[in-house]
């Protein structure tokens, strides 16, 4: 039994070797509440270990049983407590500590030590760019036509004090604030401005949800709508309007284009009267083009002027 609380007894200096790490851990990222706390279990801690091997060392037979077990009880004791008091924050996050309830600021990124048993609470916040999908809503325009429009939110944490104690799950409140806002501003324009005017209603959004936003630490950097759907009768009808654009517009181009060939067709003839020889090239350069065909009639027009001579004779 003397050589059981000999090897307990270099175990408890070993783990006060470990309490001072943790002291020093404390004082190194400038924890002094926690530093003493961590100094004053030090001190406890080691008063007990100190009485117990005495009274160990001191015990005959059945009597050291007593000792051996507080020993035993506070070799345990530093796994209870040390390990508690190490709170890790990653790079992209920040933590808010709470004490007893009080906020008492935030937690930068890397090893932290906090005060156990509850004493201090951390709230780990994520700064990263969260997406959030904003689900299907159906949308009744200003000219009463009934569309379901979806759309996409970027949002990130600036201020991970007022993301924590300002709102309960700042991501559910914006998603379900975005649907809000998407459905009353749609609703204040026409068909024809939503399927036009996407990026200047997308800016609306983004500024009318970041407003709402800013006292929760909520900056919304992005909003995008990313598609809508509208009824069959609706497309249908759609369909037949850029149809009939389509042909007013042919129909344009096509009298656009006989008033062109007109006009060329106009100045040709001024060109031709002036001569009548032009008029008789011009039957033979058209003769040349259609006896290309051999299956083709020709109709040889027959200068008046060539039967006045026949006719003198």
């Amino acid at each position: 039994m003397g050589s059981a609380i000999m090897v307990l007894s270099i175990i408890i200096a070993v783990e006060a070797i470990w309490w001072l790490v943790w002291a020093v851990l404390a004082l190194a990222r400038k924890k002094y509440p926690v530093f003493a706390i961590v100094v004053g279990a030090l001190v406890v801690w080691g008063i007990f270990a100190c009485l117990a091997i005495n009274a160990g060392s001191n015990a005959i037979g059945d009597q050291v049983t007593g000792p051996f077990i507080t020993l035993v009880i506070l070799l345990i004791v530093p796994f209870i407590i040390l390990p508690g008091m190490a709170v890790i924050i990653t790079e992209y996050q920040r933590g808010v500590l709470f004490r007893l309830g009080r906020l008492m600021g935030i937690v930068e990124p890397g090893f932290n030590i906090i005060f156990p048993f509850g004493i201090d609470r951390v709230v780990k916040i994520d700064l990263r760019t969260f997406t959030i999908d904003v689900a299907k809503q159906e949308v009744i325009t200003k000219d009463n036509v009934p569309v379901l429009v979806d759309a996409v939110v970027y949002f990130n944490v600036f201020d991970p004090i007022l993301a924590v104690t300002k709102v309960a799950n700042y991501t559910q409140s914006t998603t379900l604030l975005g649907q809000t806002i998407l459905r009353s501003v749609l609703g204040q324009h026409e068909l024809d401005e939503i399927l036009s005017k996407r990026a200047e209603l997308n800016e609306i959004l983004r500024k009318l949800l970041d407003e709402a936003t800013d006292p929760w630490g909520i900056k919304i950097t992005t909003v995008e709508i990313k598609s809508i759907e509208l009824p069959d009768t609706m497309k249908r009808a759609m369909a037949k309007q850029a149809e009939a654009e389509r042909e007013r517009r042919a129909k344009i181009i096509a009298a656009d284009g006989e008033y062109q060939a007109a006009q060329k067709l106009l100045a040709a003839a001024s060109v031709i009267s002036k001569d009548p020889a032009a008029l008789q090239l011009r039957y033979l350069q058209t003769l040349s083009e259609i006896a290309v065909e051999k299956n083709s009639t020709i109709l040889f027009p027959l200068p008046i002027e060539l039967l006045k001579a026949f006719s003198d004779k």
